[in-house]
C-alpha cells in the first residue's frame, strides 16, 4: 500500500458567478432620470409641508375677514320704512337714519328739484352691511344706485316724449309703484296717469292720500279726500310735490312706455282683478262690486 501525505486544507471557495451577476463594490449611480425624479419627489414633500403649515400661520397671524350682511329695500318701500331699516340693520336708536338723511354734512347727490328730500331716490335693492358701515353711507349708495339708474339715457329719452322731466317720471313710477303689483298692470294704470294729466283731470289716487296720512289701506272716505295736503290728488290736479315712495325698475319703465289704451279709471276689484275703463258708469259698478267684497271680507 503506498502512503499518501494528508492534503493541506484550504477554505471553500465561492462557486464563481458570471461577469453580470457578480456584485460590485462601486457605491450605486443614479441615471439622469432617476435624479430627476427624486428631485421632483424633494419638492412635492417640501410644498405638501408648506400648504399644510401655511394654513395654520394666516390663522395664527391674520385676522378673520368680516362677512357682510345684507339689507334688503323692496320697491315701494317708503324713505321713514328705509330709515327704520337702516337703523335695525346697525343698531342704532330709532330716528338716527332718518336725522342723518336732511343733515347737510351728508350732502346727499340729490337732482335740485327734489329740495333735499331723499324720497323716490332710496334706491330698491340689497345692499351690504359691515359692522363699521354708517347711516351716511348707506344713503349715499343708494341714492348714487337711483341716480345712476335714473340717469339713463332711455330714461330721460323717456321722459321728454311724454313732456316730463326725470323727476317727474320718478314722481309717477312712485304712483305706479303704489298701486299696481305687477308689471301688466303698472304699465296701464301708468296710461291713466298719463291721459288724466293730457286731460287736465285730477288723478285722484288714494295712495297718494296714504301717503299724506302716513298709513296704508285700500278703504278711502269721503272724508280723507277733503284733507286739505298737496298729496291730495282729490282735490289738487296735478303730480303731486315729490314721489310717495321709492319706485323700482319696472314702475319707471312703465311710465315711460305705457300701454296702449284710453283708459281713465281703474279699480282693484278682488285679488288679481284690476279692472281698466274709459266709462264712468262701468267705473261705478266696478266700485260697487269691489265695495261688496270688502264688506264680505270685514263681516
Amino acid at each position: 500500500m503506498t502512503y499518501r501525505p494528508p492534503t493541506p486544507y484550504a477554505p471553500p471557495r465561492r462557486p464563481s458567478l458570471p461577469p453580470g451577476l457578480r456584485p460590485s463594490r462601486r457605491r450605486p449611480r443614479l441615471t439622469r432620470r432617476g435624479r430627476l425624479a427624486l428631485l421632483l419627489g424633494a419638492l412635492v414633500a417640501v410644498a405638501a409641508a408648506v400648504a399644510v403649515a401655511l394654513p395654520l400661520l394666516l390663522t395664527r397671524d391674520e385676522p378673520a375677514v368680516e362677512q357682510p350682511r345684507a339689507l334688503l329695500v323692496p320697491e315701494g318701500w317708503r324713505a321713514g320704512q328705509v330709515y327704520r331699516a337702516v337703523d335695525r340693520s346697525l343698531g342704532l336708536p330709532e330716528g338716527t337714519t332718518r336725522k342723518a338723511a336732511t343733515a347737510s354734512a351728508t350732502a346727499l347727490p340729490l337732482p335740485a328739484a327734489a329740495g333735499g328730500n331723499p324720497e323716490g331716490y332710496l334706491f330698491p335693492a340689497t345692499y351690504p352691511v359691515l359692522d363699521a358701515t354708517t347711516p351716511e353711507e348707506l344713503l349715499r349708495f343708494m341714492v348714487d344706485t337711483a341716480g345712476k339708474r335714473f340717469g339713463a339715457a332711455r330714461i330721460a329719452e323717456g321722459a321728454r316724449a311724454h313732456g316730463m322731466s326725470v323727476y317727474e317720471t320718478v314722481i309717477a313710477a312712485s304712483v305706479v309703484q303704489a298701486e299696481a303689483d305687477n308689471p301688466e298692470d303698472m304699465a296701464k294704470v301708468a296710461r291713466v296717469v298719463h291721459n288724466r294729466l293730457a286731460r287736465g283731470m285730477a288723478l285722484q289716487m288714494d295712495s297718494t292720500l296714504n301717503y299724506a296720512l302716513g298709513r296704508s289701506t285700500v278703504d278711502t272716505t269721503v272724508e280723507d279726500t277733503r284733507l286739505r295736503s298737496p298729496y291730495n290728488t282729490y282735490a289738487r290736479k296735478g303730480l303731486p310735490p315729490s314721489p310717495i315712495g321709492n319706485p323700482g325698475d319696472q314702475a319707471v319703465d312703465a311710465v315711460i312706455r305705457p300701454a296702449d289704451g284710453d283708459w281713465l279709471y281703474f279699480v282693484t276689484v278682488a285679488p288679481g282683478d284690476t279692472r281698466f275703463t274709459a266709462d264712468y258708469a262701468t267705473h261705478q259698478a266696478n266700485v260697487a262690486e269691489f265695495n261688496a267684497n270688502r264688506g264680505a271680507e270685514k263681516g
